[in-house]
């Protein structure tokens, strides 16, 4: 059953536009006092940015990817005194380690990837014997992203540390992630700290 039509009253358009038009000019009177803020960028701010994949192994030792020039002001706050790097890029930050007086020390080692690569054990050593030298403190070292050859290290100073396996593999493995290389955790497994440099075991992180 349907019930009667309500007539809806007319709109005024005449009056509306000119309302609309009134306001209008008042937010633009308003608008000429008014200063604008602009929020302030990410330069400006400076925020410190971490290097890929970067993280504290112990006290004056850092590890990470290759560090770029956003993460400057965030090396800049750890004091360095040392980098080891493990790629074989040239040093990209050569102009930075040398106005912050930064030691670089260029340890290129090639990854453990079937069939015949492998990392060397001396160089191996020799690289894990600046990482324990607690003249070289603080310390960063890297690789290019952080993840296999740098993790190899780590995992070898964990058995320095006298690391369970189990715990020194699930380091390695929070890193790498799904690209577990089982060569690595052979190497790291097999590798014999004795031949760490024995000369200058009075200069050894106390960990």
């Amino acid at each position: 059953m349907s019930g009667p039509i309500s007539q809806v009253a007319p709109v005024d358009l005449a009056v509306s536009t000119t309302a609309i038009g009134s306001a209008v000019a008042d937010i633009a009177e308003q608008n000429k006092y008014m200063t604008v803020v602009k929020a302030p960028s990410l330069v400006a701010r400076n925020l410190l940015v971490p290097p890929l994949n970067f993280s504290m192994v112990a006290s004056g030792v850092y590890r990470s990817g290759y560090p770029g020039t956003k993460n400057y002001s965030f090396l800049r706050k750890l004091g360095l005194r040392t980098v080891v790097c493990l790629s074989d890029i040239e040093n990209l930050n050569a102009d930075f380690y040398q106005t912050e007086g930064i030691r670089f020390i260029h340890m290129p080692i090639v990854g453990n990837k079937e069939p015949f690569t492998r990392i060397p054990e001396d160089v191996a050593s020799e690289v894990l014997d600046t990482l324990l030298d607690r003249r070289n403190h603080p310390v960063l070292i890297h690789c290019n992203k952080g993840k296999h050859r740098v993790g190899c290290m780590i995992g070898c100073l964990r058995k320095a540390q006298k690391w369970s396996m189990i715990f020194l593999f699930d380091e390695y493995q929070r890193f790498s992630g799904t690209k577990v290389r089982i060569l690595d955790q052979q190497f790291i497994e097999l590798f014999n700290i004795d031949t760490i440099a024995i000369d200058k075991r009075k200069q050894l992180a106390e960990w």
